[in-house]
């Protein structure tokens, strides 16, 4: 019943579409860029979107729509890579404290207001200079920044769950701790995971491009769109469409997250269920 909510709901099922559109051009851009995403060619350089560059070409004369092609693979993994880790790690913590309680609850709260308190892309921007810039880098600073959200959800979450009735009948019938979080809880939070963890992506997609924008994150020549934006600011009176495509990209994907994002809190969350 769910699954035919989400392809019957029209905004949700645009921003499927959206990300299904990206996600495959992210692992078929090997095959489908029309020009070598890396070649330099000083001929054409700085052309504006043609019949043959559909976007242009950038300062070195590389096609910018090869370029964008190629930098799908580059910020969706980073979003979603970063997404996976943050939530791991806030799944993890979350955990512990709403389903043990006492000292080592207050003590994951109060790590979790210190991090909470902290902008997320400053912080993200000191520990990339701390590192040294590069995609490694950025998997490390969203992660570090991004975990305290998923903590505190799921914490809130599972203290609900854990005192749910069919929990103390698990730990009468001697079921342990372990086998409790995967069997009974996880179940009941996992629809609230995958909804935040979708919106999440499109905000990491997004630091992924503040950094890489600021020179943190993929090194030149790599594209990724942050990086195509950062080097077309340069010539946005000569050459606009340099850094406004890559731009475009950038936001269609973090709408098309964030459709589905908000139309998967619809479908899970009881009360909009009648």
């Amino acid at each position: 019943m769910k699954i035919n909510r989400l392809l019957t709901t029209s905004t949700t099922l645009i921003g499927l579409i959206i990300i299904t559109i990206f996600i495959l051009v992210a692992v078929l851009s090997p095959l489908i860029t029309p020009y070598d995403s890396y070649k330099i060619n000083l001929e054409e350089r700085l052309q504006a979107p043609n019949l043959r560059h559909f976007c242009g070409t950038d300062n070195l004369g590389r096609d910018i729509f090869s370029r964008i092609l190629s930098g799908a693979k580059i910020s969706l993994a980073v979003g979603i890579i970063a997404t996976f880790l943050s939530l791991f790690i806030g799944f993890v913590i979350g955990t512990l404290g709403g389903y043990i309680g006492g000292k080592t609850d207050k003590l994951i709260i109060a790590l979790i207001d210190i991090m909470l308190a902290f902008p997320g892309l400053l912080l993200a921007i000191g520990i990339a200079v701390a590192i040294g810039p590069g995609l490694i880098t950025l998997y490390i600073a969203l992660s570090f920044v991004g975990w305290a959200e998923f903590a505190r959800l799921i914490r809130g979450v599972v203290l609900s769950v854990k005192e749910q009735p069919y929990i103390e009948s698990a730990k009468v019938a001697g079921a342990g701790n372990l086998r409790i979080v995967i069997k009974h809880i996880l179940p009941n939070i996992f629809p609230v995971i995958i909804v935040v963890a979708t919106l999440r992506v499109g905000s990491f997609i997004l630091s992924e491009a503040s950094l890489s924008f600021l020179g943190l994150g993929a090194q030149p020549p790599t594209p990724s769109w942050g990086s195509i934006v950062s080097t077309g600011s340069n010539f946005i009176l000569t050459a606009p469409w340099f850094s406004i495509l890559p731009g475009m990209a950038i936001a269609i994907v973090v709408i098309g997250f964030n459709l589905l994002g908000d139309g998967l809190r619809d479908i899970f969350d009881p009360k909009l269920i009648r």
